[in-house]
């Protein structure tokens, strides 16, 4: 018989009954029922229920035995009697009566419950993350990203793609977020970066020869934790094809997405090909880039319908150069007053001054702004909204930049206010001709997507168009409002490439510098190629229908980058830190926090 066990604790059945088996495990709980003792034992594969008579040895030292210490147990499978029986379990119809006991781990008081998913502060379940992840919910988590994470090697091995591992050390370069740094040793003064993204190296492979690479990559970005994004390090399907068109990588993620998405969750997956909706389209009705299309809200321009009316404050905003968007709700004209005052506070809290809305309801239109209105002009909005008795139209007017983004974060609260998004489905979609640049806040041409992008008109539209008018191929992919990945057909050209850092404000000597590798190959036949990176972890928080993205990770960092298990970031010898040349030059708070201690 093996030392610690001959099944697992998911496995036993009734034809198992008379075995004599031995089980490992945790205890998941302890129940006493007139002297006979219940314990759940719980493994990585499930539950058995352990029962313990009185005449037992061991029996005695059960007052002392803790949940969550790791027990090993020899006994006899038996049958439950009927009215025991747990269909809610696997091994619901058996129970194992226990000859020998022994401890193989005692645990102290739990810092909170495991059995149950209860509350519990993020901070105390991130500082004992290994009792965190015995837990039902994130153990079934992190079995479900395994699963998909194999899978998905499968699908693109099937797709002809090979994996192929890329530098976590390289260089910094001045694009994306902050780079975490790594100080060289044996090069003082001289720093390496760790990878935001393998975009060179996967473009590199690209120029060598490879058809088509991926990998399942690590990736690092300095920047501020969201729900549907950690702090430090994330990890994505990376890929990249040669010989490709932007065509070609939509073809290969729908298959592996649709597949994915199909495989592992319940919900109805829109079919392919996923709808494609270019990127000024997708400001103009939905206000942000990563659009829910669960959602049937539209946004729609009103602008000129206000231009002349007798409601100053729209058509003050449209005079000075502002635009009028509305959104159409069909059904809501009902709705209580408090209802439209909570939608009047929420709209000023992304920003706008207030909340115009007209109601259609029993024949008439209820509507603080509709005496200011013309009935032509009251036809002609019901026209544009498509409404009808028992329909709102509500109003935002501003700056267009802002009355987009207010616009877009009122539908979006529409929408869920109203019960309008199905949860039960996944809708994906493609957001397609971005922009090639946009202006910073000073008012200077920068890159909006990926530098290394192709113009869609070429190098004619990099010498004859205005920046802001040119295109490129570039692409998000989209589901459910969460964006899962940005990529490109790649600018392989480095006349090209020289020319549209240029625009942006990068001179030659910057570019041969910052993307040497890149700049010497593309001088050596580049193959056209093209690729994109959907992000791992969100197609997990998808899948598992987690809030947030920390739930899907096995050891995530706190929302200040911080990792409280290990207590990182944390401080280093001197010596180590005089070996790589370095000098601390700490803020002042800190300096004298370092100080006291």
């Amino acid at each position: 018989m093996h030392r610690y066990r001959t099944h697992n604790c998911g496995e036993l059945r009734r034809e198992h009954v008379h075995s004599i088996v031995k089980l490992s495990g945790w205890v998941n709980s302890v129940r006493d029922h007139g002297g006979i003792i219940f314990i759940d034992l719980r493994d990585h594969y499930g539950l058995t229920q352990i029962v313990i008579d009185p005449s037992q040895p061991f029996y005695k030292g059960v007052e002392h035995w803790r949940v969550e210490s790791t027990i090993c147990f020899t006994g006899q499978v038996v049958d439950r009697i009927p009215d025991a029986i747990n269909p809610k379990l696997a091994t619901g119809e058996i129970e194992v009566v226990a000859k020998e006991m022994e401890t193989l781990g005692e645990s102290k008081v739990i810092p909170f419950q495991v059995a149950k998913d209860e509350e519990c502060n993020e901070s105390l379940r991130l500082e004992y993350r290994f009792l965190d992840m015995r837990r039902a919910s994130l153990h079934n988590n992190l079995i479900l990203r395994s699963k998909v994470i194999a899978r998905i090697r499968e699908l693109m091995t099937a797709e002809g793609f090979m994996e192929m591992q890329t530098p976590i050390l390289t260089s910094s370069s001045p694009e994306g977020a902050r780079d975490y740094l790594v100080p060289s040793r044996v090069h003082p003064g001289k720093f390496y970066a760790l990878p935001q993204a393998p975009q060179q190296f996967k473009q590199l492979l690209m120029t060598s020869g490879f058809d088509r690479y991926f990998q399942i990559a690590p990736c690092f970005r300095d920047e501020d934790a969201r729900a549907d994004r950690s702090p430090g390090e994330f990890y994505q399907l990376d890929m990249e094809l040669a010989f490709a068109t932007q065509d070609d990588v939509f073809e290969v993620n729908e298959k592996v997405l649709h597949q994915i998405f199909t495989e592992f969750s319940s919900k109805q997956v829109d079919d392919i090909p996923f709808t494609r909706l270019p990127y000024l389209e997708a400001m103009e009705k939905y206000g942000t880039d990563k659009p829910d299309l669960r959602n049937p809200l539209i946004m729609q321009d009103a602008t000129e319908l206000f231009r002349n009316c007798d409601f100053k404050a729209f058509a003050g905003v449209v005079a000075s150069g502002g635009v009028v968007k509305t959104i159409a709700a069909k059904g809501c004209a009902g709705e209580s007053r408090k209802f439209f005052d909570d939608m009047i506070k929420f709209a000023q809290s992304v920003g706008s001054k207030g909340l115009g809305y007209l109601r259609w309801n029993d024949g008439e239109v209820q509507s603080p702004i509709a005496k200011f209105l013309s009935e032509e002009t009251l036809d002609a909005l019901k026209q544009l909204g498509g409404v009808g008795d028992g329909d709102v139209m509500f109003f935002v007017a501003d700056k267009a930049k802002e009355a987009t983004e207010i616009g877009g974060a009122v539908r979006v609260e529409l929408g869920k206010r109203l019960g309008l998004i199905d949860p039960d489905v996944f809708k994906f979609c493609w957001i397609v001709d971005f922009p090639m640049y946009e202006l910073d806040d000073e008012g200077k041409v920068e890159f909006s997507h990926n530098p290394f992008s192709m113009p869609q008109g070429g190098m004619d539209d990099l010498l004859n168009k205005d920046p802001l008018e040119i295109l490129a191929y570039q692409y998000d992919i989209v589901c459910n409002g969460v964006e899962l990945s940005s990529g490109a057909v790649r600018n392989h050209s480095p006349e090209m490439m020289i020319k549209a850092f240029d625009i942006a404000g990068y001179d030659k000597a910057v570019v041969e510098s910052k993307f040497p590798a890149l700049y010497k190959a593309f001088q050596y036949g580049a193959p056209p190629h093209a690729g994109i990176a959907p992000g791992v972890d969100r197609m997990i928080m998808l899948l598992a229908n987690e809030p947030n993205i920390r739930e899907v990770i096995a050891f995530p960092m706190n929302q200040k980058a911080q990792d409280l298990l290990m207590n990182a970031p944390g401080e280093v010898e001197f010596n180590q830190i005089r070996d790589l040349h370095l000098r601390l030059h700490l803020p002042k708070k800190v300096e004298k926090e370092a100080e006291e201690k």
